[in-house]
């Protein structure tokens, strides 16, 4: 049978192929902006002026812009394009945009304010943005759950330790401790207040209340414990705290990473830049000056309008890409694909155990992460993606090139499996429930538990590879996982609904691995 083809949509997929290539980098790699919401860029704005930096009053009017820009219909921010009002966001971004030097009589702060204020104050904002705004002297540290740095000396066997819970909450949290444990006050250089984002007085704002995700009881029990820690952390021996402190310092200067910044993500490199200044660090000191230049590389600067990054996405983006071009086919897109494969072999992690040894310590690395280098956090999904498109790509060629890494991040993938069958993102076993209803969790993404669309993804590349369930009991326990968690409706969670739910036809057919390039975009095109 013929294949029938629109002219039309074959020019598109054609235009849209020659733009993709123009965007490959030298080396073969393609890197695109990541875009977060507004707390990102307003928490940049919160940093310079907390370090009491030289204003870059160009930069921060192109900020200004930005912010202005991603403001909500409903006068506040939301956490993703045209969403809901969100408290801390809003927050973040009005003080921000005060900061910068925008008045609180202006249409759009007087929008930001009222929505702000209609939704219960900023005293209603989470625990990151009561931190942010207690450094500011905005709120007491009253307000803040109780975090003391002495966690950093818990034994393993401790309900509550540094390493149980997730990669993003353990390296935005350790710097943290240092400043719970100071309680420095921001220089804010202009005096910038925003008492009036308050219902009441800003000092006599408390704890927030129990966050709709979390436990009653549990949530009464730990809102007990953070009274008690109270009473005993002024009572610790002097001794004691700055081992504490001593600790938390060392697991940042291990984690710098280098230009790429701690966990490679903008909170974590945020916080160590201010707990360098905290204790004292200068500004041209190694560990503080790189630690500020990683941050500052998160920057996007246009001729208009300026915002910052969270992080960056080259393996993710280069592994995607390959995935479109072996779609699209053609002599040009694989010869780029070759290229941009080449460049993600030099990525894999093959020589670091990083945090996911500590629950899997007899495991040999082998993944890829999600930015340029991160070598102690690397991404279970992202090596899957990579792995997949270096099997298509040589299956597809009639060659072998790949099968070393290919083997390696098998190797690993299958290391990190949950023993309820599913996979987290960057660490297994990071299932202890309980802890997301500490007080100081009220965001409730303190953990990195098995999720659908990562697992799904795994179990995808394992479907390619040829492994299947009826032969490998790990591919099994995958694919119960994956039905266990199906929701009645028939999809995945909202997030892996895309990927769980063509998973398990593919594993019962064994289909993935024999699919052709030609059937594929066929497929794609109807």
């Amino acid at each position: 049978m013929t294949e029938s083809r629109d002219p039309a949509l074959e020019e598109r997929i054609q235009s849209a192929t020659r733009a993709l290539l123009d965007r490959q980098k030298p080396d073969g790699h393609w890197v695109f902006e990541l875009e977060a919401d507004s707390t990102i860029p307003a928490e940049y704005i919160l940093m310079r002026h907390h370090l009491g930096e030289p204003v870059d009053a160009e930069l921060e009017r192109k900020i200004a812009v930005y912010l202005r820009r991603i403001q909500g219909a409903h006068g506040g921010w939301p956490l993703f394009h045209e969403g809901a009002f969100d408290m801390s966001a809003s927050v973040k971004a009005y003080y921000a945009l005060k900061l910068i030097g925008d008045s609180p009589d202006t249409e759009h702060m007087r929008r930001a304010r009222e929505a702000i204020r209609a939704h219960g104050g900023a005293a209603r904002a989470n625990v990151f943005t009561r931190v942010a705004l207690a450094l500011y002297g905005a709120i007491s540290w009253r307000a803040v759950p109780a975090m003391p740095a002495e966690v950093m000396l818990l034994p393993r066997w401790f309900p509550f330790h540094i390493m149980k819970i997730a990669y993003w909450s353990r390296t935005v949290i350790v710097p943290l401790l240092v400043l719970l444990a100071f309680k420095p006050r921001a220089r804010n250089p202009k005096g910038v207040r925003v008492d009036e984002l308050f219902l009441g007085p800003p000092e006599q704002a408390r704890l927030t209340p129990r966050a709709p995700h979390q436990n009653r009881w549990w949530f009464a029990f730990f809102r007990g414990v953070d009274v008690l820690l109270r009473v005993i952390e002024p009572l610790i021996p002097s001794r004691i705290r700055k081992c504490s402190v001593d600790r938390a310092v060392a697991f940042a200067v291990e984690h710098l990473n280098g230009e790429d910044g701690v966990g490679a993500i903008f909170p974590a490199m945020v916080n160590t830049v201010v707990m360098f200044d905290t204790l004292g660090y200068p500004e041209d000191h190694p560990h503080r000056a790189i630690a500020r230049l990683s941050v500052e590389k998160l920057l996007v600067i246009h001729d208009d309008e300026a915002y910052c990054q969270p992080c960056h996405s080259p393996v993710w983006d280069t592994g995607l890409m390959c995935h479109a071009l072996l779609e699209v086919g053609g002599e040009q897109a694989l010869a780029q694909v070759n290229k941009g494969l080449e460049w993600l072999k030099t990525k894999q992690i093959l020589d670091v155990d990083g945090d996911w040894a500590w629950e899997r310590p007899n495991l040999r690395p082998g993944g890829w992460a999600f930015q340029y280098n991160n070598p102690r956090y690397p991404d279970v999904d992202d090596t899957a993606v990579v792995a997949m498109a270096m099997d298509r790509a040589q299956n597809l060629q009639g060659q072998t090139q790949y099968r070393e890494p290919i083997a390696r991040a098998r190797e690993w993938i299958l290391g990190m499996q949950c023993r309820n069958g599913g996979w987290g993102a960057f660490d297994a076993e990071n299932t202890r429930e309980y802890l997301n209803h500490i007080p100081f969790a009220d965001h409730g993404a303190l953990l990195d538990p098995p999720t659908e669309d990562v697992s799904g993804r795994c179990l995808s590349m394992l479907a390619q590879l040829g492994d299947m369930p009826d032969k490998d009991t790990k591919v099994a326990e995958a694919l119960a996982y994956l039905r266990r968690t199906q929701h009645p409706e028939g999809a995945g969670s909202a997030a892996g609904a895309s990927t769980t739910s063509t998973v398990p036809g593919r594993c019962c057919r064994r289909s993935t691995r024999r699919a052709s390039i030609t059937s594929r975009r066929r497929s794609a095109r109807r």
